[in-house]
């Protein structure tokens, strides 16, 4: 592929440098290790470029008017956003897994990680010890949260400002292919987080090169990009080579496409239509699987549309109302968005329908919300019942371990992990994991630091909470660190082998067909799910209080797979084969009908 952006050696000893400037001619290129300056030449659409014969690893910078900035295109800030950028020779690592043609999006159980608290470096080569533990879990696919260039040593990963620089904290970009390449040995898919709908405030440079941002709109985070004003084509183009940056160079198998809800653009062919497109194109071209994956908050079933449907194809797209239905109707909450769920026909509903609010009217919204997925797959759809977002953004950044008693922990897993939809397990919950996940930055800013704090007690006043907490502290980094002592205690194993047997079901399920039947009276709140016809396997979820009889229910002679209240999972059944006559409460069973 010929890129339009950033450095990349062409031999040995000499790279070819390309940067977008489309106004101001007055702009050199400064190599900083070889302590030379060298002018660039105009290309199409306001393209600069160079070729020059530099030093491995070379550090270089823009000089544009009498200031030096780093590469809006740098692929490596070896001393942060703010300093030079380095010349990467991508050709150095030699891929040992060549032949990974990745997944299809059916066969995904993902499990959400966040590289800098994963581990205690917090480092790529941190997550490796750890493949094992993923892979025993039954983990087909990894979602890494953000990894591109933000500020400092601690966030998120949403406040990325240099979206082709992997975050230097976290190790150099051959440590994050030699940790992609280790789970394509383990037989394991890597999704990237992406951000395409803002960039962080801090080391934004963008705006100096370029028309990269539109005063039409504005998203709660910051500017919004500009995909349909002035100049919009060459920002499309940023946009869709970083997309195929990170899925050819690091061999990333799909990406995450943030909070696409805060993407605005009203061109004849959808931004994401056009990354979509780019994907498929190197699907063909590779003969790799390639899943683009969306969160949206709109509920809208064009993301996941057939393009014969007129929709744009993606692969998948996060499911926050099935979330909010389990969550609510577990743990009571009726804060902010949770004010619309917390009855149990709303998640016999999504089971059926998707969304829960797929053309219906929302109190808390007051305007109707989504549309019918129609004839899309469920498993188009991600579910979950804990992630980074829904832990993150409490104010007390509680887990649901520590919410609610661990059986309905182990429900609303069940609810995930058995559904019809694509099921995510976020780091940590396989095994019980009660740490907070807080949000946390690392800013020398401390304008930045306390607009930062003061706009998230305003957000939390929303639910009617109290927030106090600071996110410039380290100390919110350092408690959000996974505690992994606590996999090896006696409730963690047994979590974790619920999890671990939960996701060899979920295999087992396979792609069966769905059938669902609800079982619910005044004082029973009962799901059976029913995969497959001719080898039939039935689900049933028990959300109720009390022990509820299955006589009539489950056929005779049925053989029961899995119960979550058995002893090795922390309960107090013995394992048996028999029919199941009765389910206690919030407690799962899987059978076999004879």
């Amino acid at each position: 592929m010929i890129w339009s952006f950033g450095s990349r050696y062409v031999s040995e000893n000499e790279a070819e440098f390309k940067v977008w400037h489309p106004f101001d001619r007055d702009i050199e290129l400064k190599l900083l290790t070889s302590k030379r300056t060298v002018p660039l030449e105009q290309e199409d659409n306001g393209i600069l470029a160079a070729t020059a014969r530099v030093a491995r690893n070379e550090l270089y910078m823009y000089r544009v008017g009498n200031s030096l900035f780093p590469d809006p295109a740098s692929h490596y800030q070896p001393d942060g956003v703010h300093g030079p950028s380095m010349v990467v020779d991508h050709s150095s690592y030699s891929w040992r897994n060549e032949g990974w043609k990745g997944r299809p999006m059916d066969e995904y159980i993902l499990y959400e990680l966040h590289v800098g608290t994963f581990g205690e470096k917090g480092t790529y080569m941190d997550v490796l010890p750890k493949i094992d533990h993923i892979r025993n879990l039954g983990i087909t696919a990894v979602e890494l949260m953000p990894i591109s260039q933000f500020p400092g040593r601690r966030n998120w990963g949403y406040d990325g400002v240099q979206l082709y620089s992997p975050q230097n904290s976290y190790g150099e970009t051959g440590d994050l292919k030699r940790l992609v390449d280790t789970f394509h040995g383990a037989g394991i898919d890597v999704v990237l987080d992406v951000v395409y709908n803002h960039v962080g405030p801090e080391g934004n440079y963008l705006p100096i090169f370029g028309p990269y941002f539109t005063k039409k709109y504005s998203t709660p985070w910051g500017k919004a990009i500009n995909y349909d004003d002035s100049y919009s084509d060459m920002v499309r183009k940023f946009i869709v080579e970083n997309a195929l940056y990170w899925l050819s160079e690091f061999r990333f198998d799909g990406l995450r496409l943030d909070a696409i809800h805060g993407i605005y653009d009203f061109s004849p062919r959808h931004i994401l239509e056009e990354i979509e497109d780019a994907a498929e194109g190197l699907s063909q071209e590779t003969g790799r699987n390639v899943n683009i994956i969306a969160e949206s908050d709109l509920n809208d079933p064009v993301l996941v549309q057939s393009k014969e449907r007129c929709g744009f194809g993606l692969a998948g797209q996060w499911n926050d109302d099935y979330h909010h239905a389990i969550h609510a109707f577990l743990t009571g909450e009726r804060n902010g968005y949770y004010s619309d769920f917390g009855r149990f026909g709303q998640i016999t509903r999504s089971l059926k329908n998707g969304f829960v609010y797929d053309g219906v009217y929302s109190e808390y919204r007051k305007r109707t919300r989504g549309a019918p997925l129609m004839a899309v797959p469920l498993n188009r759809l991600v579910v979950y019942s804990q992630n980074h977002d829904q832990v993150g953004n409490r104010a007390g950044a509680d887990r649901l371990t520590s919410l609610v008693a661990v059986e309905k922990v182990k429900a609303a897993a069940s609810l995930a992990v058995l559904s019809p939809f694509t099921p995510l397990i976020f780091m940590g919950e396989e095994y019980g994991e009660n740490a907070p996940f807080n949000y946390f930055i690392d800013t020398g800013d401390r304008k930045l630091a306390r607009a930062v704090r003061e706009g998230r007690s305003r957000e939390f006043m929303n639910f009617g909470m109290k927030y106090d907490l600071d996110p410039n502290n380290p100390e919110m980094f350092e408690q959000s660190k996974l505690k992994w002592g606590r996999m090896d205690t006696k409730s963690g194993k047994a979590m974790f082998n619920f999890y671990r047997d939960l996701a060899s079901v979920r295999k087992t399920i396979g792609k069966r067909r769905m059938a669902l039947h609800s079982v619910s009276s005044p004082a029973e709140n009962l799901i059976r799910i029913s995969y497959g016809k001719d080898e039939k396997l039935d689900v049933f979820i028990s959300l109720s209080n009390g022990k509820i009889s299955l006589e009539g229910i489950v056929p005779q002679g049925s053989k029961v797979l899995f119960r979550s209240g058995w002893r090795d999972y922390g309960g107090t059944l013995e394992p048996s084969g028999q029919t199941a006559v009765e389910i206690e409460p919030f407690e799962s069973i899987v059978s076999s009908p004879p």
